[in-house]
């Protein structure tokens, strides 16, 4: 049993979910007043250059300026440094070599304009993040054009056609560019390879023009709409079925697949039906489960996933489940449990950053080892680059997962506004002796004998109830009447009072 694309295509938003083995592993959203802005290309404005930080920000047109770190700007170009020459284990490599003992100051200046892509997206309170190493991807490969590489996939394992389609691309490409062959690339004939080539360099130019032609900030390449991102970048041999319920959509990745992928052309489906297509694959409750704090474990243990501005803390416990033999041993089982629902919540949630795993305490240190390991090996299949530290003592791992987009937590949900993110308020009763103290620092005059007190109902009926003797206490002390007026429209931890 393969994977499966699920396309669910509306005015507002596009929603796609990738299944594997009928499990929602990634879902992906892109609504029309918040668009996708990873891949898009900008000529861009220096407004600050940030020495202590060895950063700048660049105005690129949104809302809020671009970060760009020193190492995403050296050898660029436009720095006038030279091309790299690099290895062809990962792209990555390209970020290790780029170095230079020139600070940022002697590199930019405040109004330089210069050509950036953004790589990560606005997130929470934070502009995109941008590089000037542009890559534009396509079918089978991403052009590199200032970086002179040659990158052949590492899921591509034979030999013989890692070396045919290295010696290719090297006959393909241009003095000065390169390009990283993706694992689609695996079996494709050269004259596809040859086709994606040209369309990449003809789009490069088209950037190049536009740059020349263009005043700063504007936008030089916007990349694909979500639904030809994931024909691009998901549609591969082991997806069985793309359903989509958009005719329109349908038509169009038709046509783009017949173009590159024939053979693939009877895996698309329309669908019809009059339930919608997410509750029909179930997705919806799936979605549902992956926005709540508390997720349950098949045993009876569950896992709480709470977001601090910091870091995630994910803590584990083992609610229902009691175990048949002994303590140590139901601990280990929800432990080992939470590890794999861990790895596939900070997936398919895309929780980034720094996180802090509280797993249940253990005495032995070989259960210890073991549960790292599971861990370990749990979030080898993450195409998110994580690091993972030890076990401590107290039962706490400490990892980070490389931050690829916006988590769903921050895309589908804002800050309480009731508790103002706090997730509490404080009590009725709390509210009621606050309310207490604030009238006795009133100073009525003569003319003034009554105060009339508006607070929400809860609060309200504290106060007539359980707090009457109070109530009856704090008039003979201040020598005034009380009059406790019941206001649905306040907010809990307000009040009003009133001398009259």
């Amino acid at each position: 049993m393969g994977s499966d694309i699920i396309v669910n295509v509306a005015r507002e938003e596009t929603r796609v979910a990738v299944l594997d083995r009928k499990i929602l592993t990634d879902l992906y959203i892109d609504r029309a007043k918040q668009r996708d802005f990873v891949g898009n290309v900008y000529k861009g404005k220096v407004v600050k250059v940030l020495p202590g930080l060895q950063a700048a920000f660049i105005d690129i047109g949104q809302d809020k300026a671009a970060f760009m770190h020193v190492s995403e700007l050296i050898g660029a170009p436009e720095m006038g440094e030279p091309l790299l020459e690099l290895d062809d284990k990962t792209t990555e490599v390209a970020k290790a070599h780029r170095h230079s003992s020139k600070p940022i100051e002697d590199l930019l200046e405040e109004g330089q304009e210069l050509m950036v892509q953004v790589t990560k997206g606005p997130i929470g309170t934070k502009g995109s993040r941008v590089t000037a190493y542009v890559s534009l991807p396509g079918r089978y490969l991403v052009f590199m054009p200032t970086v002179e590489h040659i990158g052949i996939s590492r899921r591509i394992e034979k030999d013989e056609e890692r070396s045919r389609l290295k010696q290719l691309m090297q006959k393909l490409r241009k003095p000065g560019s390169g390009y990283i062959v993706r694992t689609v690339s695996e079996g494709v004939s050269d004259d596809e390879l040859r086709s994606d080539v040209e369309f990449l360099q003809a789009s490069w130019e088209e950037i190049l023009e536009k740059k020349r032609r263009l005043k700063a900030p504007a936008l030089l390449h916007s990349d694909l709409d979500l639904v030809f991102r994931t024909v691009r970048d998901h549609f591969t041999k082991d997806v069985q079925h793309l359903w989509i319920d958009s005719k329109v959509e349908y038509e169009a990745i038709r046509e783009f697949v017949s173009r590159y992928l024939p053979e693939f052309l009877s895996r698309i489906h329309l669908y019809m039906k009059e339930e919608p297509i997410f509750d029909h694959f179930d997705l919806e409750s799936e979605i549902a489960r992956a926005m709540a704090r508390k997720v349950w474990l098949k045993s009876g243990g569950h896992i709480v996933i709470d977001h601090t501005e910091a870091m995630t803390v994910i803590d584990v416990n083992t609610g229902r489940f009691v175990g048949k033999r002994d303590l140590e041993e139901t601990i280990v089982k929800t432990n080992l449990e939470a590890v794999k629902e861990i790895a596939y919540q900070l997936k398919l949630r895309s929780i980034g950053g720094i996180i802090i795993i509280d797993f249940i305490d253990m005495e032995r240190e070989r259960n210890r080892e073991k549960v790292f390991q599971a861990l370990n090996e749990a979030l080898g299949h993450d195409k998110a680059r994580t690091k993972i530290l030890k076990v401590s003592e107290l039962g706490l791992v400490e990892m980070s997962r490389e931050r690829v987009r916006e988590d769903l937590y921050r895309a589908l949900s804002e800050p309480c506004r009731y508790c103002e993110g706090r997730a509490y308020t404080k009590d009725p009763t709390t509210i009621c002796y606050e309310l207490f103290r604030d009238i006795r620092r009133l100073e009525p005059t003569p003319d003034e004998s009554t105060v009339v007190i508006g607070a929400h109902p809860s609060v309200a009926s504290v106060l007539t109830d359980e707090e009457a003797g109070s109530i009856a206490d704090l008039e003979r002390e201040c020598q005034v009447k009380i009059s406790i007026k019941p206001d649905s429209t306040l907010h809990i931890e307000q009040y009003d009072i009133v001398m009259l």
